[in-house]
């Protein structure tokens, strides 16, 4: 097909229109292409800044980790601190745990040494019976105040928690497996039994 004069005239007419524009763009085309070096240069630019903010984030990370690590130790010294100072405390408490009763003992200690200077020069035995038995329930309230109580074991089923059974009698008076007789009394100190009771049980 061959082309009428009348195209090839509008084809170079529209030719000659985009190269009469500079860099042959025509007015409304939207296509503007960007320049090769303002590419590169943005870039660049961008690869820059973010190598700065990098920087920046690693030298704010190392402080914030320096900061850290000594507020650990510090926190160190204190728990060892702490640690020596109950352990201390501890040993203290061990060693001098019995102090406070063998304070309130002490008087009953002097009573005794004074019954006994007393004895020496004095024959009346009454009066010797009366003194001793004045230090045993001094003795018996500062235990007591202690909790210390005796167990109770007579006539009661025996119960080998609470008793040591040392002899077996017969009893016309009491059914098998009674506590007859107390041979040596037991105590409880609060709920726990601090030692049993020796005694004699029927059967």
């Amino acid at each position: 097909m061959v082309n009428s004069k009348d195209d090839m005239f509008d084809e170079s007419t529209n030719l000659d229109s985009k190269n009469s524009y500079p860099g042959g763009e025509v007015p409304g085309d939207d296509k503007k292409p960007i320049p090769e070096e303002e590419s590169l240069d943005k870039a660049e630019m961008t690869s820059e800044e973010r190598y700065l903010t990098l920087e920046a984030e690693l030298a704010q990370a190392k402080a914030q980790a320096g900061d850290y690590y000594s507020h650990l130790q510090r926190l160190q010294a204190e728990f060892d601190n702490y640690r020596k100072r109950t352990q201390k405390e501890k040993e203290d408490t061990s060693r001098f745990a019995s102090e406070r009763i063998l304070v309130e003992l002490l008087p009953i200690l002097d009573n005794f040494e004074r019954a006994v200077d007393a004895a020496q020069t004095n024959q009346d035995f009454k009066a010797f019976s009366q003194g001793v038995e004045m230090i045993l329930r001094q003795m018996q309230k500062v235990l007591e105040k202690e909790g210390l109580t005796p167990i109770d074991p007579v006539g009661k089923p025996f119960d080998p928690n609470l008793h040591e059974a040392v002899l077996q009698v017969e009893s016309e008076d009491h059914p098998e497996n009674i506590v007859v007789e107390e041979l040596q009394r037991g105590y409880y100190l609060k709920e726990k039994v601090l030692r049993p009771s020796m005694v004699k049980v029927s059967c």
